[in-house]
C-alpha cells in the first residue's frame, strides 16, 4: 500500500520517496518530511518536537511552545501567527479574512479519478500502485470544507496535490486565493531551477541561489505564457543531470499562475504553487465547489534527467490521452513558411505532391483558408472557406490531399476575433473588452469571452462542420495574443475576477468537446509556438509547437530546457528554410534535421522549390526517421552536455530504447574551434554489461566504457579535406549505437 495512516499521522510512499504529514495541535494539518523512501516505519513523534521562542504569536496561553511561525505546514493559513505567505485566503460574509480549518477524517480510494472540468491525471481503480487519499478540513463558523487531495503514483515517483473548498453553510464566501499546494522544506540550501524566455526563445533554463525573502515566476496572461513556465525546482547546489538531489514541481493549468519560493528568517523554505492571487477572486455560494488544478511534485536523488524521466512516465502513463500516447506521430509538412498567405489551391497541391513523392505524411493548411483572411487584419471568427483561394471548397482541397495518400491537417485560432470580421459585426459584446474604454490592439486581433457558453457552443458548431466536411486528420490549434481589459459583458461586477480562469475554463471544455467528439483527429497546440507549453494543454493535445523558432542552435536551448519536463513525444520540431525566418542564421539541411529528430519531426519549407539533390537529402532524412521514429518518440531522453553550460559552445543528447539495445546521440558545436583539445563524448543509459557497435566508430565497447570513457571526437577541421570552402560552424554529429 502507498498510503499508511496511523491515528492522526499520513505516510505516503512511492517507490523511492516518502511523504508525512499530520494533524496539528490547532486542528490543521503539518508537514514533517518529503525526500528519500523512509518505509513504512516511521517515528512520528519525533517531528512534533516544539520549543517556546520569545517575541513571537503562541498558540494559546498555554501552550507557548506552540507557534506556528516554527512550523512546518500543509496547507498554511494566514492570521493566526505564520507570517510567511499563505496557500488560500477567504474573505467571509462579515468582511472577515480568518481562517480556522479543524481536521475532520480522512477517505483512501484506488486509483486516481479525473477532475471534472480541469485537465487531470487519472488511474483505473484496478491500478494497485496509485492511491488517492482525501482529508477533509471543516471551518466551523462558516460551514466550508477543505478537501486536501493526494495521489500516489508508486511507480513514477509523483505525488499529485489538489485542493477541493466546497461551501456547506448558507452565506456566500469569496476565495481570494487558492493555490494548489504548499511544500515546506526545513532548509534554504537549494538553487531554483526555471524556465523563462519570450516568444521565439521560449523555455530558457535559469538557475539561480535562494536567498530569504521572495523568489517567485507567475503569469498574469491568462496563459502560462513564453516568459514563464508553470514549472519549478528546487536542487541542491551540487545537483548535474546525473547526480544529486532535485525536487520538481509542475502544475497542470494554462492560465495565470503563481509558482514562489519564500525563505524566512529561520532559513525554512516554502514553495507554493497554484493559480496566481493577482487577479483572481471566486464568489463560492452556498453548496458550490471550488477545485484547483493539480500540481505534479517528484523528488529524485539521481539529478535532473531522473527528475524529467519521472515526469516524463508520469504524462505518458497517466496524462497524455491513451489513444495518443503511442501512436507514432506523422511526418508533416506545414504550409506556412512556403507560402504565408499567398497560396491557392494549385500552389498547395503542389507542395502536397512533392511532399508524398519524400516520404511526408500529412499536409496541414495553415492559416490563410477562411474569410477574406488575406492578411493578419481580418476574418478571425468567421471559419468558413475562401472560395476565391480555394474555388472547390475545404472538402475539394481535403479530397485531393487524401487522394494522393496524405493526411490533411487545418490552422486554427478559435480562440480570437477580428474586429472586420461577420463575427465581431453580429456580436461585438462576445468580444473581452471594458465598456467604454480604449480597447488594446495585438496582432490586429481581440479575445473571445471564453465565460460564455454561446461562444463556446459558436466554435464547436464551426469547428466540428470543417472537421466532417473534410475528414480531418490533425488541427493546429493556434492562440497568438493575451487578455488585455480583462472584462465580461455576461458576468456581474462581484464576478469579474472569475474571468480569468472561467475563460481558461472554456478552452478546455472546447478541447473536451472537440477531442471527445472526433477522438481520432490529431491536435497539436500552439500559442505563437511555445507560449502554451503547459501539462493542461497536452491533456488534450498530445504534441505542441515547441516555439515559432525552426533555427536548429537556437532549438538547442528551447528544445533542452522543454525536455526537463515532457518527453519528445509533445515537442513539434520542423526543419525549415534557410536563411532562417526568424534570426536569418544559413545552418546546412543536415544539422536542421538532426536537431529535428528529437522531437516530432516535420517541415516547413517551400519543398516544391527545392533542388533533386536537396529532396534527395530530404527523402534519407526521412527514412532514418521512420526507421527509428519509436526510439525518437517513445525512447529515454537524456541530457549529456548542456548549451548553459560554461561557454555553451557545445550541446549533446541522447535517447535510449527500453530495452537498452538502440541508442541515437546527437553533439551539436555552434563554432568550429582552432586547434581545440582532444574532445570525448560520453553516452548514458546504455546496459553497462552490453557490447555495442557505434555507427562510424570503428571495433565494439562495452555499455561500461562507452559510458565511463567514452569515445574521441576528432577535431571538425580534420574532416575538412581539399574544400577549402566548407565551414564547420553550425555543426551536427549522429551517433546511431546498436547492441550486439
Amino acid at each position: 500500500m502507498s498510503i499508511t495512516v496511523t491515528g492522526h499521522d499520513f505516510n505516503l510512499q512511492t517507490a523511492h520517496t516518502s511523504y508525512l504529514m499530520g494533524v496539528l495541535e490547532n486542528g490543521e494539518m503539518g508537514q514533517y518530511y518529503y525526500g528519500p523512501r523512509l518505509g513504512a516505519k516511521v517515528n512520528f513523534a519525533d517531528f512534533r518536537h516544539r520549543e517556546f521562542r520569545s517575541i513571537t504569536p503562541t498558540l494559546t496561553a498555554e501552550q507557548p511552545e506552540v507557534t506556528l511561525s516554527m512550523i512546518k505546514q500543509e496547507y498554511p493559513s494566514y492570521g493566526h501567527g505564520d507570517f510567511r505567505y499563505p496557500a488560500y485566503q477567504v474573505t467571509y460574509d462579515n468582511g472577515a479574512r480568518i481562517s480556522e480549518f479543524t481536521y475532520q477524517d480522512y477517505e483512501i480510494i484506488d486509483g486516481k479519478p479525473k477532475l471534472g472540468a480541469l485537465p487531470s491525471a487519472s488511474a483505473d481503480v484496478d491500478d494497485k500502485h496509485v492511491q488517492t487519499l482525501r482529508i477533509h478540513l471543516l471551518e466551523q463558523q462558516s460551514g466550508l470544507q477543505m478537501t486536501l487531495n493526494y495521489s500516489v503514483f508508486e511507480d513514477e515517483d509523483v505525488i499529485v496535490r489538489s485542493t477541493t473548498f466546497e461551501n456547506k453553510g448558507t452565506s456566500t464566501v469569496k476565495l481570494n486565493a487558492a493555490l494548489s499546494a504548499s511544500v515546506d522544506f526545513s532548509d534554504d540550501q537549494y538553487d531554483m531551477i526555471q524556465l523563462s524566455g519570450a516568444w521565439a526563445r521560449e523555455r530558457h533554463l535559469y538557475r539561480r541561489t535562494l536567498t530569504r525573502g521572495v523568489q517567485a515566476i507567475s503569469s498574469t496572461r491568462d496563459a502560462s505564457s513564453a516568459q514563464q513556465s508553470p514549472f519549478l525546482a528546487l536542487a541542491r547546489k551540487q545537483t548535474t543531470n546525473q547526480n544529486g538531489d532535485v525536487y520538481g514541481f509542475n502544475l497542470v493549468y494554462s492560465g495565470n499562475f503563481l509558482a514562489q519560493v519564500e525563505v524566512d528568517s529561520y532559513n525554512v523554505t516554502r514553495m507554493t504553487m497554484g493559480i496566481n492571487p493577482f487577479e483572481f477572486g471566486w464568489q463560492l455560494k452556498s453548496h458550490t465547489q471550488f477545485q484547483t488544478p493539480e500540481v505534479m511534485m517528484t523528488f529524485a536523488s539521481d539529478g535532473f534527467n531522473g527528475m524529467s524521466h519521472q515526469f516524463q512516465r508520469f504524462l505518458t502513463n497517466h496524462l497524455i490521452s491513451k489513444r495518443w500516447v503511442k501512436e507514432p506521430r506523422p511526418i508533416l509538412i506545414n504550409n506556412w513558411e512556403a507560402t504565408y498567405f499567398d497560396f491557392n489551391e494549385q500552389k498547395l497541391l503542389a507542395i502536397a505532391k512533392s511532399a508524398k513523392s519524400l516520404g511526408i505524411e500529412l499536409f496541414v493548411l495553415d492559416d490563410g483558408w477562411f474569410g477574406k483572411r488575406n492578411d493578419d487584419k481580418t476574418s478571425l471568427g468567421d471559419w468558413q472557406v475562401n472560395l476565391a483561394k480555394l474555388p472547390n471548397g475545404l472538402s475539394g482541397l481535403a479530397n485531393k490531399i487524401h487522394d494522393l495518400g496524405l493526411q490533411f491537417g487545418l490552422w486554427f485560432e478559435p480562440e480570437m476575433i477580428s474586429k472586420e470580421s461577420k463575427l465581431y459585426a453580429a456580436h461585438p459584446d462576445w468580444t473581452i473588452h471594458v465598456p467604454d474604454r480604449r480597447m488594446t490592439p495585438a496582432r490586429n486581433q481581440f479575445v473571445l469571452d471564453f465565460s460564455r457558453q454561446e461562444v463556446i457552443d459558436y466554435l464547436f458548431d464551426q469547428m466540428a462542420a470543417a472537421i466532417r466536411e473534410t475528414h480531418l486528420d490533425y488541427i493546429k490549434w493556434d492562440m497568438n495574443r493575451h487578455i488585455t481589459e480583462m472584462f465580461s459583458l455576461a458576468l456581474s461586477a462581484d464576478q469579474q475576477e472569475e474571468l480569468p480562469h472561467r475563460y481558461i475554463l472554456g478552452v478546455y471544455q472546447l478541447y473536451e468537446r472537440l477531442t471527445s467528439a472526433f477522438p481520432d483527429v490529431l491536435f497539436e497546440s500552439c500559442s505563437s509556438g511555445g507560449g502554451r507549453f503547459d501539462a493542461g494543454m497536452l491533456y488534450y493535445a498530445p504534441q505542441t509547437w515547441t516555439s515559432d523558432d525552426t533555427d536548429a542552435i537556437e532549438r538547442l536551448k528551447i528544445q533542452w530546457g522543454t525536455s526537463m519536463i515532457y518527453p519528445l513525444s509533445t515537442m513539434g520540431a520542423h526543419v525549415s528554410a534557410v536563411p532562417n525566418h526568424q534570426d536569418r542564421r544559413v545552418t546546412t539541411l543536415a544539422t536542421r534535421a538532426d536537431v529535428a529528430y528529437f522531437g516530432v519531426l516535420g517541415y516547413e519549407l517551400d519543398i516544391s522549390k527545392m533542388s533533386p539533390a536537396e529532396k534527395a537529402t530530404v527523402v534519407d532524412q526521412i527514412k532514418f526517421y521512420k526507421q527509428y521514429r519509436l526510439l525518437f518518440q517513445q525512447g529515454t531522453f537524456i541530457r549529456l552536455q548542456s548549451p548553459y553550460d560554461g561557454d555553451g559552445n557545445v550541446t549533446s543528447w541522447m535517447v535510449v530504447s527500453d530495452d537498452q539495445k538502440t541508442a541515437i546521440a546527437g553533439r551539436y558545436q555552434v563554432l568550429a574551434e582552432p586547434n581545440p583539445a582532444y574532445r570525448r563524448l560520453k553516452f548514458a543509459g546504455l546496459n553497462p554489461d552490453f557490447q555495442y557497435t557505434v555507427d562510424g566508430v570503428d571495433g565494439e565497447f562495452s555499455g561500461r566504457q562507452l559510458m565511463n570513457a567514452g569515445i574521441f571526437i576528432p577535431e571538425l577541421f580534420a574532416e575538412r579535406g581539399n574544400n577549402r570552402d566548407q565551414t564547420f560552424d553550425f555543426h551536427a554529429d549522429l551517433y546511431v549505437v546498436h547492441a550486439k
